[in-house]
């Protein structure tokens, strides 16, 4: 019998025959959050485009203010968005609000808080200020012609921001990684319909597709092919024709009577890389290819294809996409004492607590069944298990494989 293939040794087999998505794409700015930039962005103009105020105050000379208490005499307002058309002369004022630009001849803002309001013309300057003061000149943030956004920047928050600032309507981004999801099996009725006595509701597709699309992913769900190897070989077609990168069969890639799945892929012509991993829950796992199509034959119990798509498919989705490796294991403490474990690599379901001083305790639930998605749904973690482990008692320390970032 073939030995069963190491976890690491796996992933880094998928992950050795990846090669970034080269493709690219113009989205609309509102649309680009999370994506990865193609191209470099060099500034077509300068922001701020004019020496602005800061604060909400008076625009002056700072000559007119080194000896205070003064009067100036105020000769306009300059409110955002409507510049002063004026010159600032010797004892002279401008009323100016914060994004204003600050008038030709003045050199300082004095904030309204150190001033006072005497009339409609004169105001009182409490507080002296050296020139320069809440004046933020032209270009602070970036000058026209910078380089500010570089390829392969990751859209967030900030870098949206920055680019609705240069005036980019518009952005280049890498296309993201399209996947396909095939169920297969005549056991399987989707959610809403009724089942027969011998048949069961799937689910796998929808936790899969939810990593899937977390990790950056086009999907397309191409339903539930019935266990004819005609019928899945159509399904595996369609896959070409849509360019997938990815290609996800969810059960059936055994090689018992009813299990047609590898059987299709290797007459469409894939090349099968390895079959059956050393790990719990997910032991028939498959990975292939078929030209540039990367298959991924996850178990069919829900859990297993649940796990193996945080520790497989995740990985190979951010390669496909360029962005940086995914390392979610984290130390933990154990809650529970564990047994002994055998020659699979075991990842065991658990919810976490988090001590005051954010130490995190895991504890395992009593059942690990690969079929119960209920305590899945309630797990925050995986608690690794290497093969061979001894037996470990409650305060011992652990890895853990997070399922939800927000611990």
């Amino acid at each position: 019998m073939t030995p069963l293939l190491p976890v690491e040794e796996a992933r880094q087999r998928i992950l050795a025959e990846c090669r970034p998505v080269e493709d690219t794409e113009i989205v609309p700015l509102e649309q680009a959050a999370g994506r990865l930039l193609a191209n470099d962005i060099v500034a077509r103009r300068s922001q701020p485009p004019f020496a602005a105020s800061a604060m909400d105050g008076y625009a002056v000379r700072a000559n007119d203010i080194n000896s205070t208490p003064v009067e100036l005499t105020v000769v306009g307002d300059a409110p955002a968005g409507h510049q002063f058309r004026g010159v600032v002369g010797s004892g002279q004022a401008v009323r100016i609000f914060t994004g204003a630009p600050v008038p030709e001849g003045a050199d300082t803002i004095v904030i309204q808080e150190d001033t006072e309001r005497l009339s409609p013309e004169r105001v009182r300057v409490d507080q002296s200020a050296a020139p320069g003061t809440y004046v933020r000149p032209a270009g602070l943030d970036f000058a026209e012609g910078e380089p500010v956004l570089k390829a392969g920047d990751l859209l967030d928050a900030g870098r949206l921001t920055v680019a609705a600032a240069m005036n980019e309507p518009a952005l280049t981004v890498r296309r993201l990684p399209r996947v396909a999801i095939l169920a297969t099996g005549d056991e399987l009725v989707l959610p809403g319909h009724e089942p027969k006595p011998d048949q069961i509701i799937a689910s796998n597709s929808f936790g899969v597709r939810a990593i899937a699309e977390a990790s950056g992913a086009a999907v397309t769900d191409l339903g539930i092919a019935e266990d004819r190897q005609d019928v899945i070989e159509a399904a595996i077609g369609r896959a070409l024709s849509a360019s997938s990168d990815v290609l996800i069969t969810l059960g059936g890639a055994s090689v018992g009577e009813h299990d047609l799945v590898q059987a299709a892929l290797t007459n469409r012509g894939m090349t099968l890389d390895f079959w059956r991993i050393a790990m719990r829950p997910g032991k028939p796992l498959m990975y292939g290819r078929l030209d540039n199509l990367h298959v991924l034959g996850l178990p069919g119990n829900p859990v297993s294809s649940l796990v193996c798509s945080h520790l497989f498919l995740r990985p190979l989705l951010a390669a496909l996409s360029g962005s940086p490796p995914i390392d979610p294991i984290h130390p933990a403490i154990l809650g529970t004492a564990v047994p002994a474990n055998d020659r699979r690599q075991d990842y065991l379901r658990a919810r976490l607590e988090r001590k005051i001083d954010g130490t995190l305790i895991a504890h395992p639930f009593d059942r690990q069944d690969s079929s119960m998605t209920r305590v899945f749904a309630q797990s925050d973690c995986l608690i690794i298990r290497k093969p061979f482990a001894e037996p470990a008692r409650a305060g011992e320390t652990c890895d853990i494989f997070l399922l939800r970032d927000s611990m």
